[in-house]
């Protein structure tokens, strides 16, 4: 398991990702979600305590156990189903930060439970995750997220538990003289590459690899971002294209769990924008009932590619926070189904309103499913003056 000193360094960690995704220091005052599975106590009382010395005002909540989470799906109604307690929009209405720890302890608990019952609940939450979008929108919260080693994830991956704790302690710079400071060197060197992307300002990209061709359309009014300190780690660079311009094959060959499930082997086939073919070697059906959960879950939110030369996870992890950051012999590329960034809208985030983000194409949904690719592949763009350029080869970007 983690030592004190991993810990020490994690929490520090966590703070500087909270601070780097508001933007600024939180005032005096503010409220703090700090939001833990029970299996990450002894990360999230270190953070508690750090919040408690910067007067700031934590709030405490815990996720639930598997036996409930299970429960919650199998027994519950579906006016429990949707129920939200009284006072839960008030405050998020209220947060100025949030910290989500995860440390799941078991992956596949909710396998008997039908998909839709859980897309139910998924589609409840939208509403209060606007709120928290609208407040970001405004910067007036941040959030940030970060997991901790447990039994039943490093099963899953294939691993011990040690050998689990160490991939997590190389991937988040744990063992570095000062954690910080290597976030912080990771962070200027992301944003060189980010500045390169967006001074191009590329109009379609042609990504290329076995077995997939895919045209992703950038959309007007887009930039890259990436290692905004809402995860960690975090070292892919990405954006929201314009969902109606994505056509062609997209192959993810990297396990995924999700809600309980194990799906292998994905293959989507894209039309004017829409998924019209969703294959899987294993999880089929499940893959199928998310891309049907609403409008917007077979279409495109994000596209994201990731150096090599940042990342230095080389595993599969069975968690989605640190596959989508895989960095290997070839790095990644991975698309997201679903909800979009608005982040990643180059004008002023008050301009952006739904009539808007409907007109630039952001996708809107109750669903983000990201899905990786680790092949080697070539990344062209096809610049706005007609010419092409390769961005993106051997794992690295070209600049």
């Amino acid at each position: 398991m983690l030592t004190e000193k991993h810990l020490d360094a994690y929490a520090q960690v966590m703070i500087w990702a909270l601070d780097t995704a508001r933007g600024r220091k939180p005032r005096k005052g503010n409220i703090v979600l700090l939001q833990s599975d029970p299996a990450a106590s002894a990360l999230a009382e270190k953070i508690y305590a750090l919040l408690l010395r910067r007067s700031l005002q934590p709030v405490v909540r815990w996720n639930p156990t598997v036996r409930m989470e299970h429960d919650f799906y199998a027994l519950g109604e579906d006016k429990q189903l949707t129920f939200h307690p009284p006072g839960t929009k008030e405050l998020l209405g209220a947060l100025h930060g949030a910290i989500h720890l995860r440390a799941p302890e078991s992956l596949t608990h909710l396998r008997d439970v039908h998909p839709e019952r859980i897309s139910l609940a998924t589609l409840a939450r939208k509403p209060l995750r606007d709120i928290l979008d609208a407040r970001e929108h405004r910067k007036l919260f941040g959030w940030t997220l970060a997991m901790l080693p447990t039994q039943a994830m490093a099963q899953a991956a294939g691993m011990d538990l040690d050998a689990y704790t160490g991939q997590i302690v190389n991937a988040c710079y744990l063992d570095a003289d000062d954690a910080v400071a290597a976030w912080r060197e990771v962070f200027d060197a992301v944003g060189r590459i980010k500045r390169w992307l967006n001074k191009m300002n590329p109009k379609t990209l042609r990504v290329e690899s076995e077995g997939m061709d895919l045209e992703v359309s950038l959309g007007e009014q887009r930039k890259w971002v990436g290692l905004s300190g809402h995860n960690i780690p975090s070292f892919e660079i990405f954006l929201s294209p314009d969902w109606r311009g994505v056509r062609g094959v997209y192959v993810a060959d990297q396990l995924s769990y999700r809600n309980g499930n194990l799906v292998s082997g994905v293959r989507l086939e894209f039309t004017d924008g829409r998924v019209t073919c969703a294959q899987a070697e294993q999880g089929e059906a499940f893959l199928r009932s998310q891309v049907a959960m609403d409008p917007g879950a077979a279409q495109v939110g994000e596209f994201s590619l990731t150096d090599k030369r940042f990342s230095r996870i080389n595993a599969f992890m069975a968690n989605t926070l640190f596959d989508e950051n895989y960095g290997g012999e070839h790095g990644n590329c991975h698309l997201a189904l679903g909800s979009s960034y608005v982040e990643s809208f180059s004008g002023k985030a008050a301009d952006l309103d739904k009539r808007r983000k409907r007109d630039l194409g952001f996708n809107e949904s109750a669903l983000h499913w990201d899905l990786v690719n680790t092949r080697p592949k070539v990344v062209t763009a096809r610049l706005r003056s007609g010419k092409s350029r390769v961005i993106y080869e051997n794992g690295e970007f070209s600049c």
